[in-house]
């Protein structure tokens, strides 16, 4: 894997990221607004399965109207994420807090699929009370997304949080 990220590391598209200064810090700043996003949306709808928010209305219908904003934004996210990826790839897979974050953000995705789909095939029928379970697994969610930002912020400063877990 360190062979690919240095051999990836010294090709023009590379060198052509890390030689225009301008770049990542726009790269960067573009995905921290999708990371917001995507957080907000998937707060939103957690909330509302948590019978916190929007209980006037039924939880499919929140999931309608923040999806295509979680989908369009992480869609964003792994856009700039891959960007930046090549741009520095050496320093991206020597980092623990990189490795977390992508199995996290994995795990993140495929619940989120998983309840898109569950909302899905309960919608048009009446909905029942929300379930202390499905409030362990909001407060859960919110704490996944929460784990997978901080670990991202984690990446630039991987060594001296790591220290001997370091990849590299």
């Amino acid at each position: 894997m360190f062979e690919f990220a240095e051999w990836l590391g010294a090709t023009p598209l590379s060198v052509g990221i890390q030689s225009r200064l301008w770049l990542t810090p726009l790269l960067q700043s573009i995905h921290i607004l999708m990371i917001g996003v995507v957080f907000v949306s998937i707060l939103v709808v957690a909330l509302r399965v948590m019978g916190r928010i929007r209980t006037d209305e039924p939880l499919a219908e929140t999931w309608h109207r923040f999806a295509p904003w979680f989908w369009s934004s992480l869609g964003v996210m792994a856009g700039t994420g891959l960007v930046l990826t090549i741009g520095e790839p050496v320093r991206q897979v020597s980092a623990l807090s990189f490795w977390l974050k992508m199995s996290l953000l994995a795990i993140g995705v495929a619940s989120a699929l998983y309840f898109g789909r569950t909302v899905m095939a309960a919608a048009g029928r009446e909905e029942a009370p929300t379930t202390p379970a499905a409030r362990i697994v909001a407060v859960a969610t919110i704490l996944l997304w929460a784990t997978i930002i901080f670990l991202g912020r984690w990446i630039a400063y991987d060594v001296e949080i790591w220290e001997s877990w370091h990849l590299a």
